[in-house]
């Protein structure tokens, strides 16, 4: 099975930029559909963005459209989120994920159809 890390989070004032990275080990991200999640204090986890296992498809929720942007680097076993344009409701704990059943066609934006989860890592955004 994948073990992922995820890093890069932080504090950041409203408008700034971050980038997540998700380091994984144990097996080849090239098996597995990757995304990224996130829950706010008192929130269910959501959806933020996902992307095939080949990096030709890339899909987001409405919120982060946009402003954030999924990569993958197959060569180097990681996945990565560009977040810009910073709001104080992305303020959440952010998830790396894996999904070894999903189509090569699309990605879920269903956390339960994701066998894999980062620790996550803590985002804030000041006003």
């Amino acid at each position: 099975q994948v073990q992922l890390v995820e890093s890069g989070g932080g504090l950041v004032q409203a408008g700034g930029s971050l980038r997540l990275s998700c380091a994984a080990s144990g097996r080849t991200i090239t098996i597995y559909n990757m995304g990224w999640f996130r829950q706010a204090p008192g929130k269910e986890r959501e959806f933020v963005a996902g992307i095939t296992r080949s990096g030709a498809r890339t899909y987001y929720a409405d919120s982060p459209k946009g402003r954030f942007t999924i990569s993958r680097n197959n060569d180097r076993n990681s996945v990565y989120l560009q977040m810009n344009s910073l709001k104080p409701e992305d303020t959440a704990i952010y998830y790396c994920v894996a999904d070894a059943t999903g189509t090569y066609y699309s990605v879920s934006d269903s956390p339960r159809d994701y066998e894999y989860w980062g620790q996550g890592t803590q985002v804030t955004v000041s006003s």
